[in-house]
């Protein structure tokens, strides 16, 4: 522990006394300090900041500080640690407003559907959406298959209004995790040592760390596209975190020969 920057150091102390708390002592963190869409009256300003110390599970919080663990340091040594503490919860914040500005744009489109869905009630509308959640798709098998062949049946089509109700509903639940801030220090680290190579613990097999951002990156991209408004996780808050970590290196570095390598 002794070996670690102090800033990254802290940052970890901090998050795992959180996650202490609330799961071990469970006091519930998540409710307060975890970030509400705007559209919710649970939605506070510093939750901007203060969910990205709150994690769900010990899964959640180790992948977050392990890659903090891991690219942290070195990348507070090549900043120093006070422009790597603004450069953290800058990235963190940004990401969780660009999740945010995304995510009403999504509910908004998914408000239009389910009106519109309540204007015109199709059948094959409703197949396509409840394949969406298989679980929910096979308890439901026997009425999709009935309302497919007996489209006009009244009974069948208020019973579909009623199933869109409950998954169009916009659930008020919080998201916490450092990720945005997380993905925004690969980034950097990726852009800033461009000799580095990063592997997998399944995977063994050192590659140049601008590659792994790369394809992380589209990954979460179309993740966030092809998801949907229930999908737990904040794919377009990583998304964030790398635009935003790209362009504070780049503003950083600008008249520094180039010190940095361009991810393109």
């Amino acid at each position: 522990m002794n070996d670690i920057s102090q800033v990254t150091k802290k940052i970890l102390i901090i998050n795992v006394c959180v996650f202490v708390v609330y799961n071990v002592l469970n006091i519930d963190l998540v409710s307060k300090f975890g970030m509400y869409n705007v559209t919710s009256q649970n939605f506070h300003v510093y939750q901007l900041i203060t969910h990205l110390f709150v994690h769900a599970n010990v899964g959640h919080l180790f992948s977050n500080m392990l890659t903090l663990l891991s690219f942290g340091p070195a990348l507070e040594y090549k900043l120093s640690s006070k422009r790597f503490v603004i450069f953290y919860l800058i990235t963190g914040v940004c990401a969780s407003i660009f999740y945010l500005i995304v995510s009403y744009i999504m509910q908004y489109r998914t408000h239009a559907e389910y009106m519109h869905y309540f204007m015109n009630p199709d059948p094959k509308f409703f197949d396509d959406y409840l394949k969406q959640f298989p679980n929910l798709y096979n308890n439901y098998y026997g009425f999709i298959y009935d309302f497919l062949h007996d489209s006009n049946n009244i009974a069948l089509i208020e019973k579909s209004k009623s199933i869109i109700a409950q998954l169009y509903t916009i659930k008020d639940v919080p998201i916490i995790g450092a990720s945005g801030a997380v993905f925004g220090v690969l980034t950097a680290f990726a852009m800033l040592y461009k000799e580095a190579r990063v592997s997998f613990l399944l995977l063994p097999i050192p590659f140049p760390a601008k590659y792994f951002v790369i394809f992380y990156g589209l990954y979460e991209f179309f993740s966030g596209i092809n998801g949907s408004i229930f999908d737990n996780i904040a794919h377009f808050a990583h998304v964030g975190g790398i635009m935003v970590a790209y362009i504070l290196v780049k503003l950083w570095y600008k008249d520094k020969n180039k010190n940095y390598i361009e991810i393109d």
